[in-house]
């Protein structure tokens, strides 16, 4: 028996959640879960269709991207995901979707700007797009590279992967990541929605200005601040 079910299982019903979530059509999407004790992760195969997934179907990868357990070939984003666990050791699950509203923003290669509330309770910055990958690097370690892309725009933007856990590529689409796949789930789905609420605002006003430093701080804090009053607490 495997011992890596448990962490197979996480991954699974993870990925069942994109297409419940309307996150996916396809197989446009895959999430992975990382057990760091091990230094391995499970991830999604590829270019399986999700109603026919399985538990047992999920591959486990260690952190150079050579499979560990499995009888499938692993997503082709692995060595994507496999850079950001090595480079990011807080990140315990990743996402990469095709979104709608995501992948729109990102091929117009734009920051989502924070124009509102709901943003502002998951984080205080904008959402950044990084800008599509050069030549010489998309003719090279592709995927890999995808990983390094997203690293340079957090250190150009002076961005916290902790605090800021999603990231548009230009031309491509969105990457979120969290403490759990779960997390890194639930971060996807938030991407989606503020993503069709900024394109929705600049529908109605193209001039639309960016919410206010007072409330972007009074929203962000209690939720996440040291006096955090949202919801049941622990």
């Amino acid at each position: 028996m495997s011992k890596y079910l448990e962490l197979k299982r996480e991954c699974y019903e993870a990925n069942m959640q994109l297409p419940k979530l309307d996150l996916v059509v396809y197989t446009f999407g895959n999430v992975s879960a990382v057990d760091r004790s091990e230094g391995v992760f499970a991830i999604k195969p590829s270019g399986v269709a999700y109603e026919k997934l399985r538990p047992e179907d999920i591959v486990i990868m260690d952190f150079d991207s050579k499979v560990v357990e499995g009888e499938m070939r692993p997503s082709s984003d692995t060595k994507t995901h496999a850079y950001l666990y090595k480079e990011w050791s807080a990140i315990g699950g990743i996402v990469h979707t095709h979104s709608l509203y995501g992948v729109s923003w990102a091929q117009a290669q734009m920051d989502i700007p924070i124009f509102g509330t709901t943003h502002a309770d998951h984080l205080t910055k904008d959402i950044p797009c990084a800008p599509p990958m050069a030549d010489e690097l998309i003719q090279g370690n592709y995927e890999h590279m995808t990983g390094k892309q997203i690293l340079d725009c957090f250190q150009e933007k002076g961005l916290d992967y902790q605090e800021v856990e999603m990231v548009l590529i230009g031309s491509h689409g969105p990457f979120t990541w969290g403490k759990s796949a779960e997390k890194a789930v639930y971060n996807s789905k938030v991407l989606e929605e503020v993503a069709k609420m900024a394109y929705l605002t600049l529908q109605i006003n193209p001039n639309a200005p960016r919410l206010k430093d007072a409330l972007i701080k009074k929203h962000y804090d209690r939720k996440h601040g040291k006096d955090a009053y949202y919801g049941q607490g622990c």
